[in-house]
């Protein structure tokens, strides 16, 4: 038996879609998933092509000279948006700082992704399984659901910034602490979706019937369950790229990020321009916009691939 896959009907009758290829027409009529998947191009884009868009490097203080200690330099001839309180150029500031918060929030999310998708398997897997097993078997199989369960909640109670604060703060200054800290915090977040995912598929028609015809209940869970309930966390996947990117930028305003100086990252730009913000606040403005417009971006996108996925809410 192949894997089931969900089908919905056209409004006009017509001939029916998969669920992913009615998500993929919705999201190109959705204004909403266009403005997302347009600030998020664009930061990628930027990211990766930082050494092209700019002639300079990172942290250079060749231009210290020009700085007083009354005034930054704004926009001038070579320098878009001018200097920072270091005497580097800004807006090269702000495209390293690109690549910085992409690495950091897709390595961390892909983190929190694998370790939660592992709990939310082993979770949701043996719940289904206990639901389709039954008698002394299925206890036992509920009884693994809990207590992965459990874990998972203990983790849910820490706010995630907390935790990735502490986190951060043991395993010390440097890159892999950050993205560690990240990542689990969102481990307990991708768990429960999956979980409670599995859980539902698991009660559906479809598998009824799979077990009624004598089909292996692991492979049931494996081979049909599984598949139909991984959309949610792909979904949360990009919604928690806004919250990673955000999570970075606080960690390095605390002091917990990268220990390079040589290395941009927006939080710690914001660090630096309190000391010049009132002479310029634009040193606390880009960098700020920066975090924001990409967060909400990820945002937007997450949201309208949400409202796709759910045929409750298509349009």
């Amino acid at each position: 038996m192949t894997t089931t896959q969900p089908v919905l009907v056209t409004d006009d009758g017509g001939p029916g879609l998969s669920l992913w290829r009615g998500a993929w027409q919705r999201l190109r009529r959705n204004p909403t998933a266009i403005a997302g998947a347009v600030i998020v191009l664009l930061f990628v884009v930027v990211a990766l092509a930082a050494p092209l868009l700019t002639p300079y490097q990172p942290a250079s203080t060749q231009w210290t000279d020009k700085i007083t200690p009354t005034e930054v330099p704004g926009p001038y001839k070579g320098h878009v948006l001018g200097l920072d309180r270091y005497g580097s150029d800004l807006l090269t500031q702000l495209l390293y700082g690109a690549r910085q918060s992409l690495v950091y929030g897709v390595i961390s999310t892909a983190l929190g992704l694998v370790v939660g998708t592992a709990l939310g398997v082993l979770a949701g897997g043996f719940g289904s399984l206990a639901h389709l097993s039954g008698g002394r078997v299925g206890r036992w199989f509920n009884a693994i659901d809990n207590a992965t369960m459990r874990l998972v909640d203990i983790l849910l109670s820490i706010p995630s910034l907390l935790m990735a604060v502490s986190i951060a703060a043991v395993l010390g200054q440097n890159s892999y602490s950050v993205m560690i800290a990240i990542g689990s915090a969102q481990v307990p977040i991708f768990a429960r979706l999956l979980r409670g995912s599995m859980l539902s598929q698991g009660r559906g028609d479809y598998v009824l019937a799979a077990n009624a015809l004598g089909i292996k209940p692991r492979r049931i869970v494996m081979g049909h369950v599984l598949p139909n309930s991984v959309g949610p966390t792909i979904v949360q996947a990009t919604l928690n790229l806004a919250t990673a990117i955000i999570e970075v930028a606080a960690l390095s305003f605390l002091g917990l990020g990268q220990a390079d100086p040589a290395v941009a990252e927006w939080g710690r730009m914001l660090v630096a321009a309190q000391e010049r913000f009132g002479q310029a606040p634009r040193l606390a403005l880009y960098p700020g916009a920066c975090i924001a417009i990409t967060a909400l971006g990820f945002t937007l996108l997450g949201e309208a691939m949400r409202e796709a996925l759910d045929p409750r809410t298509r349009r």
